[in-house]
């Protein structure tokens, strides 16, 4: 019996702790989104009607930052899934209504247009356009400030800053609307204007410009306290539409003053838990209470500002503070895959019908819930950024140029308007290298392009140089071909300590007889020919297994690179990859610096994001694990 009661009793601590490492295995933002994909499976809220919500975009904004950090393509389909149910073949909207000019049914215009950049489905982008004219037929205040409704005539609040402001500014970007960013910049400088106290710095929750509501000021027409969600809207929409903003533009340097000062403000009334009240300018008011949605978009505004390069580093442990006390307060355990988020007010808002005075007795009066879409949204935003500030910065001080004068294919767009295709930063289409982008860009590193040929000058900041399948005179009107000059440039950039990627393509699809002059350089050879070709969707015949302690490939197991050439080596090149007796990937060590070279552009977005491969594939690992190593080689510039 006894030794029968010791089985029984290592059984239940195995089981015991078992749990417990589960619990831990997956990362909060994963666990809450798990959550919402089995409490709202469908995407909509039980027991609501059916309709177009804002709520919804908040949680679908949470859950594509989640795809983007993981590439598991669950979370993406699950955007796609719950645009679909509103988003018809022809681009009209179900339920929506543009004559109410309701500045809240903008915000999902967000997830629309990520569908657009991701399928190139026309549909999305037809929907995108009808919130984008909404807003062109908005009504406004006398000097151009968004009302927040029609039926809230003259009025401006902090919430509708988020609704509107990073849509526009992301549409803006894509049809290249520069004039926009004005518009955009003065939305939020409007808004700083009226509602910000000058003393503490605080936004207030909304502004009445003609002084008529009962609960505005007669003086300054703003209404009577500091909201803690209002002011949280206000400084994720300056993060997120900060983003988009051409680096030269005026409005850029005015939106990150604002978010300084907005920072500062926030973190002087921070409380010793990390968190803050729902009423932040009545803290020791009756009732007041410490509020989940709030404290998830301020950590989620501080974190993504200093990840930006927004802020000072000094507003992370602000951030982090606050979401420890935030897993203290209001996480709740479901069980080792899922967790529930306690303490969000259900809504708050000032007038209508019934009226709300704004009082401090009227926010005390509003439901507190579990698991409210805008509190889990915005929840899954902060804990993902908080998860990207975890990760080791092996790219702190490092800039990685992607090169765009030898590979400067061209395409009309949906809109008519020629733009760059294949191989961009900015592309999150197939084509496109947004998830290589975004993995240095986790890892603390700058992104950045070379428009020009490569020189001393303008390689002297970057760290690591990309160049990707320079074109042949198929592909462009007028290649820029690999010139003696610039593989001199190049040579004298590595040996001082650059680390140069090389990424041709397979035969027929790449220029061969240049870039090979800038390859030969190193010791290494693309054999223009083509391996590795696949039938149909059998993947398996571009399988290309990692032998076990590559220095390179740490996590990554099996890759797939499809129509490859491959590569002959000489000098100081080696190989770091071998298959089926031929050298896939290699690298060579010249001077200071180090080359990397591979005859497929094979970490492109149709094979990274998770959406084609099957799951036994490791290419998004394998970015991680390529991005990481360059950076470990490369030196601050």
């Amino acid at each position: 019996m006894k030794r029968l009661a010791s089985i029984i009793a290592f059984a239940v601590v195995f089981c015991f702790f078992g749990h417990e490492v589960k619990a831990q295995s997956a990362p909060l933002s994963e666990r809450m989104t798990a959550t919402v994909m089995d409490i709202w499976s469908d995407s909509l809220w039980t027991g609501r009607p059916f309709k177009w919500t804002y709520d919804q975009g908040v949680v679908l904004e949470g859950v594509s930052a989640v795809w983007q950090r993981t590439a598991d393509k669950r979370y993406f389909e699950y955007i796609k899934k719950s645009m679909d149910f509103f988003v018809g073949d022809d681009g009209n909207i179900r339920t929506y209504d543009k004559n109410s000019h309701n500045i809240d049914n903008v915000k999902n215009g967000r997830s629309l247009l990520l569908l657009y950049n991701v399928t190139g489905q026309q549909k999305y982008l037809k929907a995108a356009q009808l919130l984008r004219h909404q807003l062109d037929q908005h009504p406004r205040t006398k000097e151009g400030g968004f009302w927040h409704k029609k039926i809230y005539p003259n009025q401006m609040w902090l919430d509708g800053l988020y609704m509107a402001q990073p849509f526009y500014a992301e549409y803006s970007a894509i049809t290249n609307d520069t004039k926009a960013f004005d518009d955009i910049t003065n939305q939020f400088v409007y808004m700083e204007n009226h509602s910000r106290d000058a003393k503490t710095g605080l936004l207030y929750h909304g502004w009445d410009e003609s002084k008529e509501q009962k609960w505005a000021d007669k003086t300054s027409g703003r209404s009577p306290h500091v909201w803690a969600r209002a002011m949280g809207w206000y400084g994720m929409a300056l993060v997120d539409a900060l983003e988009y903003f051409p680096a030269e533009h005026a409005g850029r340097k005015k939106l990150i003053d604002i978010l300084n000062r907005y920072a500062e403000a926030v973190s002087k009334v921070q409380q010793p838990s990390g968190l803050w009240y729902d009423i932040i300018d009545v803290p020791n008011g009756k009732g007041n209470y410490f509020e989940s949605s709030a404290a998830s978009m301020f950590v989620y505004s501080l974190a993504k500002g200093v990840r930006q390069g927004y802020l000072p580093q000094r507003y992370l442990a602000v951030a982090k503070k606050a979401f420890e006390g935030m897993k203290k307060e209001f996480v709740e355990e479901v069980n080792g895959d899922k967790i529930n988020l306690k303490g969000t007010v259900s809504v708050s808002g000032l007038g209508g019908k019934p009226y709300r005075d704004g009082s401090f007795e009227y926010y005390m009066s509003e439901k507190v819930i579990t698991n409210d879409p805008k509190g889990v949204g915005s929840f899954i935003s902060a804990a993902n950024e908080m998860e990207i500030a975890a990760l080791a910065k092996a790219g702190a001080g490092k800039t990685v140029t992607l090169d765009y004068y030898f590979n400067n294919e061209r395409k009309k767009d949906a809109l008519g308007r020629e733009v760059r295709h294949h191989y961009t930063w900015e592309d999150q289409s197939n084509g496109g290298f947004w998830f290589w982008k975004n993995a240095f860009n986790f890892e603390g590193a700058k992104t950045g392009r070379l428009e020009v040929a490569p020189s001393a000058t303008n390689l002297k900041h970057s760290s690591v140089y990309i160049i990707v399948d320079p074109d042949t005179e198929k592909e462009a009107a007028y290649p820029n071909f690999v010139s003696d000059k610039d593989v001199t440039a190049i040579s004298s950039w590595v040996k001082a300590g650059g680390v140069l990627v090389l990424m041709s393509n397979d035969v027929g699809n790449c220029e061969f007889k240049n870039f090979n002059k800038l390859a030969q350089a190193f010791g290494i050879t693309f054999n223009e020919d083509q391996k590795n070709t696949v039938t149909g969707k059998q993947f398996e015949m571009a399988a290309v297994m990692v032998p076990a302690g590559n220095p390179i490939f740490r996590t990554a197991k099996k890759l797939y690179i499809k129509e490859l050439s491959t590569l002959k080596l000489s000098g100081t090149a080696r190989p770091v990859i071998t298959h089926k007796g031929d050298v896939v990937i290699a690298t060579a060590k010249v001077g200071k610096g180090t080359v990397f070279a591979i005859g497929d552009p094979w970490l492109y977005n149709e094979y990274v994001d998770g959406r084609k491969l099957p799951a036994d594939f490791d290419n998004f690992a394998a970015a991680k694990d390529l991005s990481k190593w360059l950076l470990q080689q490369a030196v601050t510039k």
